[in-house]
């Protein structure tokens, strides 16, 4: 999480202190999109059959649950989209907690 925070950081000299690290080229309202990502990767030379912005998920996923270091449970609480519900999602942010720091440290 230490070298993280640094990047973030560092990143507020390219892009500024907006509510986005990487916002979207169109507004600093909205950020960068799916799209955008995936045409970075097919210019870098990956086909979309290689990788894909979705696919940085997937890999996280496979190694966060190879390692054996984590429950399931706790993974896939870190790596999940957003909660729907507004009010869950208020209460629900604790439960793994200390082990998605942990997930993000290693």
């Amino acid at each position: 999480m230490k070298q993280s925070i640094a990047i973030l950081r560092d990143m507020q000299a390219l892009t500024g202190r907006g509510l986005y690290v990487f916002p979207s080229i169109r507004s600093t309202s909205r950020p960068m999109s799916e799209n955008t990502i995936n045409g970075a990767l097919r210019r870098l030379g990956y086909g979309g059959d290689e990788m894909t912005a979705h696919g940085f998920r997937s890999t996280a996923n496979s190694l966060l649950n190879e390692s054996g270091m984590w429950p399931a449970d706790a993974i896939e609480r870190a790596l999940s989209h957003r909660e729907g519900n507004q009010v869950r999602a208020a209460y629900h942010r604790s439960i793994y907690w200390q082990e998605s720091v942990q997930m993000a440290q290693w």
